[in-house]
């Protein structure tokens, strides 16, 4: 089966051609592309929906055109009407002006050339990377070479962790996820772009805040580690962010840790005091470490209680190394008969293969007539 993916949830324009042949294998990727208003929103340190969309308008057949020729089934939409099985498109959760450009788009497609429309939900995406091609897949020490398999085993815990999400579900098989809990105000993402702009990073910041706590001291600022003993699967991240603001306005009150912010830095006004290189590092470092403690003791414990056989990982935070490695370190520790699989990090942040792949494994045709965006969309 081949099928085009369009998503549109936020600020990337993407869309991706696969080709699937069983659930028990991986989908191999025939072309993914993606276009980013990534510079737009960085000027301003976030995501404005307005100039997301508007980009999205002016990219979306571009960018599906440019995904029929990479896959050699054309040149361009006309030539591709024979070449694709189905159509499967984001219709929530996101940004509504955004959605309505994936969605609109896969609709006239779907009624032009007479083909399956498939809605995929966003969170289910990012868990299905997974099962595109190769992902970062590591065995338990029980685990026989022999039996081994690249496609995640249920029942598994899924863990979601963006900048707009953190989540836990089971999943007890296609079709049937089961959610845990899930941050109730900022996500892990969020918290990390938040903090980061308070320490005059450029956005977003994540990936450079991981870079920065490499060279950082973790125990040198204590940052609060919320939710942590609670019993449920839900996060709050909005506690650390407030503590973080307040220890950063501390330091900036001492002359010997500040310097002038050079003109141009993104999240700090020029002329304003920014912290020293090695205290932004340590904050990082104290930052990750406080987020990932909290994270990786909640995907432990509701694997453990649930007994599942694999954790899945998706999302942008699930790029961040230190997260992967520490959630592989605790089931190794722990004697845990538990595969971890984590998309390749090209795939982790916003993509259209993630949706075609968890359109072929969830497959649920309906009527161009009868889909509307849901931005408010969770797990149903």
């Amino acid at each position: 089966m081949i099928i085009l993916g369009i998503e549109t949830s936020c600020d990337e324009t993407a869309a991706a051609i696969i080709r699937a042949t069983t659930k028990t294998k991986p989908v191999t990727v025939l072309s993914n592309i993606i276009s980013t208003s990534l510079e737009f929103h960085a000027q301003t340190g976030g995501i404005i929906p307005e100039v997301a969309a508007r980009e999205q308008l002016k990219f979306i057949i571009p960018v599906i055109d440019q995904a029929i020729n990479e896959a050699q089934l054309g040149s361009s939409i006309q030539d591709l009407r024979p070449g694709i099985d189905a159509i499967a498109v984001t219709y929530g959760p996101g940004l509504i002006g955004s959605l309505l450009v994936g969605v609109e788009t896969a609709k006239s497609l779907s009624y032009a050339w007479n083909k399956p429309l498939i809605p995929v939900n966003h969170l289910y995406g990012h868990l299905y990377a997974n099962w595109i091609e190769t992902p970062d897949y590591r065995l338990p020490t029980t685990a026989q070479t022999e039996n081994s398999t690249v496609v995640p085993l249920f029942p598994a815990i899924g863990l979601i962790i963006s900048g707009g999400h953190t989540d836990l579900v089971l999943m007890k098989d296609h079709g049937h996820i089961e959610w845990l809990g899930g941050t109730r105000d900022d996500a892990a993402g969020e918290a990390f772009d938040k903090i980061g702009r308070m320490l005059g990073l450029p956005y977003p910041s994540g990936h450079l805040m991981e870079q920065k706590a490499k060279h950082g001291d973790p125990k040198r600022f204590t940052f609060p580690r919320p939710m942590i003993g609670t019993n449920d699967f839900d996060f709050s991240f909005s506690g650390l962010k407030a503590a973080a603001s307040r220890e950063i306005t501390r330091l900036q009150g001492h002359s010997e840790l500040v310097s002038e912010s050079p003109k141009g830095n993104s999240g700090s006004p020029s002329g304003t005091t920014r912290l020293d290189d090695q205290t932004i590092n340590d904050i990082c470092a104290g930052i990750q470490e406080a987020i990932i403690r909290v994270v990786v003791k909640k995907t432990i414990r509701a694997a453990e209680k649930h007994q599942v056989k694999s954790i899945l990982l998706g999302g942008g935070v699930a790029a961040n190394q230190t997260l992967t490695d520490r959630i592989a370190f605790e089931i190794g520790n722990l004697k845990l008969d538990i595969a971890l699989s984590v998309p390749t990090k090209h795939l982790c942040t916003d993509n259209a293969a993630m949706i075609a792949t968890a359109g072929f494994y969830n497959y649920k045709e309906v009527s161009w007539k009868d889909l509307t965006p849901n931005p408010e969309l969770h797990f149903d």
